[in-house]
């Protein structure tokens, strides 16, 4: 099949709009957030300091686990220079650096960059104890593709609802093909970087991982597997399941008399394994307040998803073994295959037992990650292996035909407030609105229209160029 998504990159670019977009950013990232969103290479690697000197990252490092910047072990080039080594610190504002203490605290002696959001009214210089200056970047949260979290409102359907409405179905399936396969090549490239920032397995495990917290627990998931490297997991299986639930701050308390019967055994057993851990990794513990319980079914509790984590770690080359068959089916059936005596019928650590087996990765979420971690990977993979293969790489490569046809087919699962949105705008109510949502692929494709169209407009429908372009569209 041909590959739409050029065709759709340039419907982009012919219809941009310079102007302030509508949908202005919902809020900034608290730290952590913007923490994990840095070491996940979303702000890029390339920067400019305050003071104009060209900054590259060579490495982002590895979360501190001691007192003192939140990196360590990172590696940046200013100028084309040697790479320096040392430390980096994310503050949300420029001043922080001297507001909390890290001007005379020995810990930040070694910190090589000082990263910030929200710069003060005043000039600020980034200094040592040692008067030694720090290079400063500051980065903008609004350039990120996505946040964590959205909640963007329902909308009545735009003007484009008519021109859709008219157009033959196949014309229509053809937009929609090329709009998702656009995004798809976009999460593939998203997922590359990282790979070059931390690997191949570490950029998947700390993808799946988030995926697994959906959009509820996304950040706090997706700090663990950036703060416990698959690799280091690994290498302490047996105690690797007590750990990923000390990190997250579910065994701070040793106090038995709390739970049920049926799991003191249980957290007994992951208490005696985590507390020779707990000192030395103290500093990496979660905060109880970031976990998102209130809107949590009890199946998706993040107590369940640490412990499809913790198998994930033990079965990784099972894992490994079925990717390398690319189809979602042989993705399908590893997840399925997840099995754990105690959550395979527990809500939670202090909930009654079930009387019936619950999926540790239930289908919904499986399709999640199939969407957003698998395809894009293996996209990512295609790239990364297209000169390996004598074909010539550039951004239109075309999607490998037995992957698209793969991903074209994915039944969609799952809705959301944005992808309602979207439909409600392209479709309202019609028939089409139906039609084409049935499809993993198509949803996709309508949440990028909607953020390449109607979040860019800021004349509420008057003057969007999607309906005249699809009246162009071949």
């Amino acid at each position: 099949m041909e590959n739409g998504s050029p065709r759709y990159q340039d419907l982009i670019a012919s219809a941009r709009v310079h102007d302030r977009a509508l949908f202005l950013p919902l809020r900034t990232p608290n730290e952590l957030e913007l923490q994990a969103r840095w070491f996940a290479g979303e702000f890029g690697k390339n920067f400019v300091s305050a003071t104009g000197d060209k900054i590259d990252i060579v490495q982002f490092g590895t979360w501190n686990r001691e007192a003192g910047p939140d990196f360590c072990d990172a590696a940046v080039r200013v100028n084309g220079s040697e790479p320096l080594r040392g430390c980096i610190e994310i503050d949300l504002v420029d001043r922080n650096w001297d507001l909390h203490g890290h001007a005379i605290n020995p810990a930040f002696e070694e910190t090589v960059l000082h990263v910030f959001v929200d710069k003060s009214d005043r000039q600020f210089f980034t200094r040592t104890k040692s008067n030694r200056n720090v290079p400063q970047v500051r980065i903008d949260p609004a350039i990120l593709p996505e946040t964590f979290s959205a909640n963007i409102p329902l909308a009545r359907p735009g003007r484009c609802q008519a021109p859709l409405g008219n157009l033959p179905e196949d014309r229509v399936r053809s937009v929609l093909d090329a709009a998702a396969q656009f995004r798809l090549q976009k999460k593939g490239a998203r997922i590359r970087a990282k790979i070059d920032n931390h690997g191949r397995d570490e950029a998947l495990f700390q993808e799946i991982a988030g995926a697994l917290g959906y959009k509820e627990n996304k950040l706090p998931l997706t700090l663990i597997a950036q703060r416990l490297s698959l690799k280091a997991l690994r290498k302490d299986l047996k105690d690797a399941e007590a750990i990923l639930f000390g990190i997250a701050g579910l065994l701070e308390t040793p106090d038995l008399a709390i739970y049920k019967r049926s799991a003191k055994n249980y957290v007994r057993e992951l208490w005696d394994r985590w507390w020779p851990h707990r000192d030395r990794l103290q500093r990496l513990i979660l905060p109880a307040k970031i976990w998102k319980l209130s809107s949590t079914r009890p199946v998706n509790h993040p107590q369940r998803r640490l412990a499809a984590l913790a198998i994930l770690v033990q079965e990784w080359p099972a894992f490994r073994r079925s990717l390398e068959r690319r189809t979602a089916t042989a993705i399908e059936k590893f997840f399925d295959a997840f099995d754990h005596p105690f959550w395979k019928f527990h809500y939670t650590m202090t909930a009654d037992a079930s009387l019936e087996p619950m999926a540790l990765v239930g289908e919904s979420r499986v399709a999640d990650i199939l969407a957003n971690v698998i395809f894009p990977f293996w996209r990512a993979e295609d790239a990364c292996h297209a000169e390996a293969e004598r074909r010539r790489v550039d951004p239109s490569t075309p999607l490998g035909t037995s992957v698209w046809r793969e991903y074209a087919k994915l039944p969609a699962r799952l809705t959301n407030r944005r992808l309602e949105t979207a439909a409600t705008r392209l479709f309202g109510d019609g028939p089409r609105r139906r039609e084409f949502t049935k499809t993993i692929a198509h949803q996709q494709a309508l949440l990028q229209i909607y953020e390449d169209f109607c979040l860019q407009d800021n004349s509420d429908c008057a003057n969007c160029p999607f309906p005249e372009q699809m009246a162009k569209w071949r």
